[in-house]
């Protein structure tokens, strides 16, 4: 086994590239990669080598991101319900949308499209595109074959592209 200041020199990018996609911020997704390689070195004593440990660490990154939405969904329905017996205004957006703010928003639109897919096809998808894993890895992590990776890959990009029309972006 490595040690664990060389698996985090060699895994932390990818770990944060698949963040990234996850999450649509990239300081998220640096918060998210520290909080990963800690939930990972507290558990490495369950790690079996049966799969690469980029994909086991990305599991990881799956899960604490989860956790994080999970967390967050429960501080916003706090927070407005707050300002909701204050008697305080929900703030809106009414600024007048520039480019950056339009290209954001479309980069959101697909992400949003990309999590709307059912599983597995929206973890394969994001396995595939985030962090370049072959298929055959991808079939390991959902003990399939690497062809049932690649058709499962293929119909979710068929799938999105059902759901995303370009002139509505």
């Amino acid at each position: 086994m490595e040690d664990l200041s060389d698996i985090y020199k060699s895994y932390a990018d990818e770990v944060k590239r698949f963040l990234t996609c996850l999450t649509s911020n990239v300081d998220l997704a640096e918060e998210l990669t520290q909080e990963t390689f800690y939930q990972a070195v507290k558990s490495i004593h369950r790690y079996n080598g049966k799969c690469k440990m980029s994909v086991w660490l990305c599991q990881i990154a799956k899960h604490t991101y989860y956790n994080y939405l999970k967390k967050e969904k429960r501080s916003n329905n706090d927070s407005v319900e707050n300002m909701i017996q204050m008697g305080m205004d929900i703030p809106s957006n009414d600024e007048q949308p520039d480019v950056e703010i339009i290209k954001r928003n479309t980069l959101i639109s697909i992400h949003k499209e990309i999590h709307l897919l059912n599983e597995p096809y929206r973890e394969i998808f994001l396995l595939r595109t985030s962090i370049s894993l072959s298929f055959k890895e991808i079939g390991e992590i959902f003990d399939k074959s690497e062809n049932w990776a690649r058709v499962t890959y293929y119909r979710a990009k068929l799938k999105l592209a059902e759901r995303i029309d370009p002139y509505e972006l």
